[in-house]
């Protein structure tokens, strides 16, 4: 039985309603209330060493309505009282507790006896001083933890000859028969999404001396247990692994079985199913047939089956017995079927193994009004949409696009608007345009999602997003620039612009799972930016949320039409995307009202692309 241990860490105390005013007063905060903070640690430790474990410990408290950080310590910074301002309705703070390993400066990632603790609880603030809030919170383990075994037939068949490598990344522990069901820990970073675990036996066969690998690879999350159980076979000459989730490290429970298999097709994942590529996956008996004449045919689906068969080159041997090679140059949307072709040894014939399996191909959607045709006075009458109600193309008579131009046009400043003089497809081009407007700065903006609010002279509110189902490769577009030095200086720390500066426009494009809850929007763009408030900023460089990116930075050289292809750099290949955003800006620090009044970017001719050359971050 695991047993919890604690540190009474005194967040908070009662103190007169005199002290309690005069620090209210000296914060502007009207109302306050205190806490307590105790600490536990869940394992099978000494008393000694949980209080060891949080010595170094690391508190961060969270404002309530995902608003950002309100308080950091490590223990030994604690102070003696701790005010927060007092919650109402549902609201709730949340502590999070780290310790162990992973707070260290440098931690070590993958260990047999260096463990790391996670502890999470919510709370809600009473005001005054007379309601002391106690807050428990319990930290837990939250490595992915590693416990392998072998059993008797693994000594039968490699005396101790043999080892298991498992691999994090870069980072691993070797097992033999001494450390069989030894457990291992291993620390996954918060923002790693689905992260997979390599594991590589290697042993010599005691019968006739021969060297034997075999390999696999599963995925894990912190705080789990997995349990590895291995034994061979002579079955096709295979080792077998039954890999089980523990749920004494949570409550979670999970089974995978890694079982020899006969020849013959794999299934295909539906993540690996793209709009013009997919791949194909099947078990070859290696024994049994030539591992360099392994086929895939496939064709397109037909009801009686009257297309012709296409062959791909030999599959790719993945590891022993795995085989897969990828289909390119599909059709999006489309069903096709395909087959297994084998090659017996000795030179033997070739066979069909296994019948037929289909796939069906994604969707390929579009950028809606991507050549910017379709415009109208639909939203005000003092500035263009880029969109319209009475074209004849369904998808451009709604909002997408958005702009800037809901908050600077009604001070007369347009800063996205087509020119009809200047255009690479069609009759016309977006042009953005930047601007000292009134009192602030801004840029010319064009980006899906729509403008929410003008929050006086001091900036707005943008939604970003739009629904999207697809998985693209590119975006390609038409662009030219006209800027010059800086006219109103600013930026982030790091990265501001003096007048010395030149500007610089920019194109984006993110897909990604971003939720209102999180990131302040709606439904249809779910990320709310306050251009008054740097912590709404998102960058989609690391951003958990965000599936794929890519961008263009334009500099005063660029003021000839050219055709730009954006890679997209997908940091997730297993996640369907729920929105895109697109922003374009003739001044790409505009959201910090930075930037040269003389800079416009224009656009052309915007699409997707969807091919096969997939870019991984």
């Amino acid at each position: 039985m695991k047993k919890i241990y604690s540190i009474i860490l005194v967040a908070g105390v009662l103190f007169s309603a005199i002290a309690c005013s005069h620090d209210a007063a000296e914060q502007g905060i009207a109302q306050e209330g205190a806490i307590t903070l105790k600490i536990g640690v869940q394992d099978d430790v000494t008393r000694a060493t949980a209080d060891e474990v949080l010595q170094d410990a690391v508190i961060k408290i969270y404002k309530p309505l995902y608003e950002g950080l309100a308080r950091e310590y490590t223990y030994s910074t604690l102070p003696a009282q701790i005010f927060l301002p007092a919650t109402t309705g549902t609201d709730k703070y949340r502590v999070d507790v780290t310790a162990g390993e992973r707070v260290k400066t440098n931690p070590v990632i993958a260990s047999f006896d260096s463990k790391s603790y996670k502890g999470s609880a919510e709370f809600a603030v009473a005001a005054g001083v007379s309601s002391t809030t106690p807050v428990e919170v319990t930290a837990s383990i939250c490595n992915a933890v590693t416990q392998p075994s072998f059993n008797a037939t693994i000594g039968e068949a490699f005396g101790t000859d043999y080892s298991l490598t498992i691999a994090l990344g870069e980072n691993s522990l070797v097992y033999d028969a001494a450390k069989s069901g030894k457990d291992g820990y291993f620390i996954i970073a918060d923002d790693a999404f689905e992260p997979e675990m390599t594991w590589t036996f290697a042993g010599t066969l005691l019968k006739d001396g021969a060297s034997f690998t075999k390999s696999g690879k599963f995925t894990v999350e912190q705080g789990k247990r997995y349990k590895m159980a291995f034994n061979y076979t002579e079955k096709d000459g295979t080792l077998s692994l039954t890999l089980s989730v523990d749920k004494t490290v949570t409550e979670y429970d999970d089974e995978i079985t890694f079982e020899p298999t006969s020849t013959g097709l794999s299934t295909t994942k539906k993540y690996e199913i793209w709009a013009t590529h997919t791949t194909l996956h099947a078990d070859v008996d290696e024994s049994e047939y030539d591992a360099t004449k392994v086929y895939f045919e496939y064709r397109k689906y037909t009801d009686g089956g009257t297309e012709s068969w296409t062959r791909t080159a030999a599959a790719t041997k993945v590891s022993e017995g795995v085989f897969s090679t990828v289909l390119a140059g599909l059709t999006p949307m489309t069903s096709y079927e395909y087959r297994l072709v084998v090659v017996a040894l000795n030179g033997g014939a070739e066979q069909i193994v296994d019948g037929t399996k289909t796939i069906t191909t994604d969707v390929a959607p579009n950028v809606p009004n991507g050549g910017f045709e379709d415009i109208s006075n639909d939203e005000s009458s003092k500035y263009p949409s880029f969109w319209n109600p009475a074209s004849s193309i369904v998808e451009n008579q709604t909002a997408w696009w958005g702009s800037g131009n809901a908050g600077s046009g009604d001070f007369g400043f347009i800063i996205a608007t087509t020119d009809t003089s200047d255009y690479k497809e069609g009759t016309q081009s977006a042009r953005l345009q930047s601007a000292f407007a009134v009192v602030k700065f801004a840029a010319g903006n064009l980006f899906s999602g729509k403008f929410g609010e003008v929050i006086g002279t001091s900036g707005g509110t943008v939604y970003f997003g739009r629904p999207f189902v697809g998985r693209p490769t590119k975006l390609r577009f038409w662009a030219k620039y006209s800027t010059g030095k800086v006219t109103t200086a600013g930026g982030p720390e790091g990265g501001k612009l003096t007048t010395d500066d030149y500007d610089s426009g920019r194109v984006q494009v993110a897909l990604g799972t971003w939720t209102p809850a999180k990131y302040g929007g709606t439904a249809e763009s779910p990320i709310l930016v306050n251009t008054t408030n740097t912590s709404t900023f998102v960058d989609f460089n690391t951003d958990a949320a965000t599936i794929a990116y890519g961008d263009k930075m334009f500099d005063y050289t660029e003021t000839e039409w050219q055709q730009i292809t954006i890679d997209l750099k997908y940091a997730d290949l297993k996640t369907m995307p729920t929105h895109i955003v697109i922003s374009c800006a003739s001044s790409y620090l505009g959201d910090y009202f930075a930037g040269c009044k003389d800079s416009k970017l224009w656009i052309d001719g915007m699409e997707l692309i969807y091919d096969e050359d997939v870019t991984e971050k």
